[in-house]
């Protein structure tokens, strides 16, 4: 290991604790400032499962053909505020570009080494944590109407299948004998094993900044207004009116990550691709393994005492308040899933994924500058890619290199 450094952890989500818990493992110290809260933002809402099959972006072929048209049918998961397309045409128009077979193909290969083993990754991230009660091993079911729906998605499923993933296909009763809680006019399935799900995110994510301050980390909760720097080096951090000493500061604060970016000469076009959640509480029956819903493209998740449905983009910024038509799509899609499960109450949640136009993650030092790094821009596979991610950055920090070609996620692709 190189030298001891104290660093401060600017975003206390998955990522940031993820990174926290493995810098203290290499002996630094380590301060976690969030103006929320460990576990409170994105962290908090996600779907829950560990996805390692989530490869394949939203940018598939055929994508600029299809959006128009699901914007203008309320019961497709694609929604936008009319009024904040002028500022969302700049990220779009780049977003969209990458609307091909060979970017999506560079794009899973980028995704494969940071969310393909995810579940081992976060045993790894929490064992002797107290946080490893939260996960659980499960498989990973892709629901379709029939196989003539499944094979429609026959390159997403190509993809995976070159990367390694494989499946096993229940149709009809089959399927029913493996979760009968579905409608019947869901008659097939593609199940992937050895993935996993937490059944409480954002409990997960405090439970471990809670280890990390038990080993003598620090937690602020403070909104950072810059990083500080003095001959090419990493100084501190401002926060609160407050300048912290640090001599290596990392930028994992999801969406609002870009102006800090910004600052340290890192120019991200990243967009709020903004996520809901709909809680089922005490529910009269459980999924057995967490479910995407292909026609509604949702995903199902058991969790603690509830179901969490997860899913649909809403383009629309961050300021601008929730939505109530996403909600009732959920509520809608639900009830036709698992026709039979009643439940006592419901929450609503809204969130903002961090999207950046070519769908791979900013991991990696900001060029130019000694001591500051970033992690942030997963889109919707945050807490999949989480652990590996924060390994990654503690690898880099302490003068460690990557069994994986890091160059593809450097923040320098977005130099200014």
């Amino acid at each position: 290991m190189s030298e001891k450094k104290s660093i401060a952890i600017i975003g206390a989500g998955i990522i940031g604790v993820s990174a926290a818990v493995c810098l203290q493992r290499d002996g630094h110290d380590v301060v976690l400032i969030d103006k929320a809260g460990p576990g409170e933002g994105t962290s908090h809402g996600n779907g829950g499962v560990l996805a390692s099959c989530s490869i394949v972006p939203i940018t598939v072929p055929g994508l600029m053909a299809k959006a128009p048209k699901m914007l203008f049918d309320r019961n497709q998961p694609l929604f936008l505020k009319w009024g904040y397309v002028p500022k969302l045409v700049p990220w779009l128009w780049r977003y969209l570009s990458h609307a091909n077979a060979e970017s999506v193909e560079r794009i899973a290969a980028a995704l494969v080494p940071i969310v393909g083993d995810s579940l081992n990754e976060h045993r790894a991230l929490a064992k002797g944590t107290g946080a490893e009660k939260w996960i659980v091993p499960s498989d990973y079911l892709f629901l379709y109407e029939n196989r003539a729906h499944f094979e429609g998605d026959a390159f997403g499923w190509g993809i995976r299948r070159k990367h390694g993933f494989q499946w096993e296909e229940l149709e009809g009763s089959a399927f029913r004998e493996y979760d009968p809680i579905f409608s019947e006019e869901i008659g097939f399935a593609a199940k992937l094993s050895e993935h996993g799900h937490i059944t409480d995110p954002g409990q997960y994510v405090k439970d471990l900044a809670a280890h990390v301050e038990a080993k003598g980390g620090k937690i602020i909760r403070a909104e950072v207004e810059d990083v500080t720097r003095e001959n090419g080096k990493v100084t501190g951090v401002r926060a609160g009116g407050e300048t912290l000493p640090c001599d290596t500061a990392i930028v994992t604060a999801g969406v609002w990550s870009g102006p800090l970016a910004k600052r340290l000469g890192i120019s991200v076009p990243l967009e709020s691709e903004r996520g809901y959640h709909l809680e089922l509480l005490e529910p009269s029956a459980m999924p057995r393994s967490p479910v995407m819903v292909a026609s509604g493209k949702f995903v199902a998740t058991p969790m603690d005492g509830r179901i969490r449905l997860a899913g649909i983009v809403e383009f629309g910024g961050l300021d601008a308040a929730p939505s109530r038509a996403p909600f009732e799509l959920m509520r809608k899609n639900a009830r036709a899933a698992f026709p039979g499960v009643t439940w006592k109450e419901e929450v609503e949640w809204m969130g903002h994924r961090p999207a950046p136009t070519d769908s791979i993650p900013i991991i990696g030092e900001a060029p130019g500058i000694d001591g500051a790094y970033m992690g942030f821009g997963h889109h919707h596979i945050g807490l999949t890619g989480g652990p590996k991610t924060g390994r990654l950055l503690a690898q880099m920090i302490s003068g460690r290199s990557p069994n994986v070609d890091v160059g593809v996620y450097a923040p320098s692709r977005f130099k200014t």
